[in-house]
């Protein structure tokens, strides 16, 4: 299963709150169970190639047929969770996930596995993974209360990171005594218990006046906000970054933890501990956010996790790199958390799953790039010379504050509908279009240079929720007088835009409107397709 992305806990009324929703504990709980059969089957997997192959490269290509689906379905995979029915959705991964998990349980027992089969079986669980993970993370506002979901998404985190304390040191011990198959079959298991709890909820329905989106229109308006969204595009070029060279640990930890000791336990006990850091980590993290800064802890975070991808590259004792990766979890959970917690508070409700999707299709093709390039690079150079190299560019992310800082996500993205119903002859049908709208300002003269600047900022609001073209134009008969234009795929696009603008978006109109002498005149048009259809009058 994938980790639902952690938020904040301040201001929660209770941070165990929300278990006491029947629905919402049964999928904690079976989630749990689900996790650690997740990460037993990586530790097996992962395990398995170093028995089949001793090539670094297929050992670092599990990683990278983990992190592929992610990068190629994200996006859709965020467009069809928010226009599909997400438990029946996510019913339909798990169910497939369970299959793949079956034939590759078969496969080991029966002795007929290959370092091919292997990655192949490895990326069907991935696909699974990667096209249910958007839906998932966006069901947890409609298993709780809007005022318990902060806490529940920290107990998701909880749960998840525990699951990644005991996982990899049940699998290594399991794999150790009795078997990489045993493992497998754990995993195969751990499914029901989701789909059972999933099967049995019932999803309220949700009615809306507007008809549901397309997947192309879905998928045009995630790509459409992330670009004129300046401040998610800072956020994800600073975690591709970062993640590309943090990739490392995760595609060569396994070759480097075979080469100290020829038992699995070890490499469990190292992810165990990783896991127990991680744990660590989450519980003191809110109370860590409080006294510092996001940049000045994600300063640190990063400092930490290059040092401990050095340790692995210098240090051969088992005992001392357990301890060290308590560090080095904590340190994983606050990057990610971080992340995570920006790029939801960046995003407002109507496309937070696609924009998650988003992160999600960087993150990951920054894990693929990374793993791959990493394998190649330690086939190359060997192991531990690789991660020394990656260590020193993990540091050097500690530099991209000086251009890149973090964006401020202190901004009210609550809808603000204030624009008044234009009064028609006839409604548009939803799907007509495209639609015109100009606006018509007349403003003092003397101002016209901070307008123009002011209304350009207008610009990548009204493109952000949907314009497919804008643009400002002045009257040459009247300098005073500005004519605003942007064009609209269909009526039932632009009636979404009415709640897409925010609260933060009000901000901006105010100073747009503030060189104004005049009101406002607002006229919408339909492209005429079979001659005159109706006439409009002004809102």
């Amino acid at each position: 299963m994938t980790q639902v992305a952690q938020s904040e806990v301040s201001r929660s009324p209770g941070p165990w709150q929300p278990l006491r929703n029947r629905t919402f504990r049964n999928l904690l709980a079976s989630n749990l169970i689900s996790d650690i059969g997740t990460f037993m089957q990586s530790v097996g997997a992962a395990w398995l190639m170093t028995s089949l192959t001793r090539n670094p490269l297929y050992i670092a290509l599990i990683q990278t047929a983990s992190a592929l689906p992610f990068f190629l379905l994200a996006l859709p995979a965020g467009s069809i969770g928010d226009i599909f029915d997400r438990r029946k959705l996510i019913l339909g991964t798990e169910t497939w996930m369970l299959v793949v998990a079956i034939v590759l349980t078969v496969a080991t027992f029966a002795g007929v596995m290959t370092p091919w089969l292997l990655l192949l079986l490895t990326l069907g669980l991935s696909i699974g993974d990667a096209v249910e993970s958007p839906a998932w993370r966006a069901i947890f506002p409609e298993l709780v209360e809007k005022e318990e979901l902060p806490a529940a998404l920290a107990l998701n985190g909880i749960e998840f990171n525990l699951a990644r304390a005991v996982g990899p040191g049940l699998g290594g011990f399991i794999v150790a005594s009795v078997g990489v198959g045993a493992a497998f079959a754990f995993n195969t298991l751990s499914f029901f218990g989701v789909i059972a709890v999933i099967k049995r909820w019932r999803r309220p329905v949700r009615e809306s006046t507007l008809p549901a989106e397309t997947f192309r229109g879905a998928t045009s308006a995630a790509i459409r906000y992330v670009r004129y969204s300046p401040g998610i595009r800072r956020l994800l070029f600073r975690s591709a970054i970062l993640i590309f060279f943090t990739s490392s640990f995760w595609a060569l930890l396994p070759t480097a933890a075979r080469e100290l000791s020829k038992s699995p336990i070890a490499y469990g006990f190292l992810l165990g501990s990783f896991g127990l850091g991680a744990v660590m980590g989450a519980m003191v993290l809110q109370r860590t956010r409080s006294k510092l800064s996001t940049e000045t802890l994600l300063s640190y975070a990063t400092a930490i996790f290059a040092a401990i991808v050095l340790s692995l590259a210098l240090l051969r004792t088992p005992a001392i790199l357990c301890f060290l990766m308590l560090f080095g979890g904590a340190s994983w959970t606050a990057i990610m958390s971080l992340f995570n917690i920006m790029v939801q508070e960046l995003a407002p409700d109507w496309v937070r799953a696609r924009v998650l999707a988003v992160y999600l299709f960087v993150f990951q093709g920054s894990v693929t790039l990374g793993s791959t390039l990493w394998g190649f690079v330690a086939l190359r150079t060997g192991v531990h010379a690789t991660l020394a190299a990656a260590s020193v560019g993990t540091g050097a992310c500690l530099l991209l504050p000086l251009w890149f800082r973090l964006p401020d996500t202190k901004v009210d993205l609550s809808i603000w509908n204030h624009w008044v119903k234009p009064a028609m002859i006839e409604e548009p049908d939803p799907d007509e279009g495209p639609v015109l709208v100009t606006v018509k300002y007349v403003i003092d003269p003397a101002k016209a240079p901070e307008f123009l600047r002011q209304i350009h900022n207008y610009e990548r609001v009204r493109r952000r929720d949907g314009a497919i073209n804008w643009g400002i134009f002045v009257d040459t008969e009247a300098p005073n007088t500005y004519l605003e234009s942007f064009k609209v795929d269909s009526w039932a696009e632009h009636e979404r835009q009415h709640n897409r603008f925010t609260q933060a978006d009000s901000e901006v109109e105010k100073q747009v409107l503030s060189y104004v002498i005049k009101p406002v005149e607002v006229q919408h048009y339909i492209y005429a397709r079979e001659g005159p259809r109706f006439s409009e009058t002004n809102s």
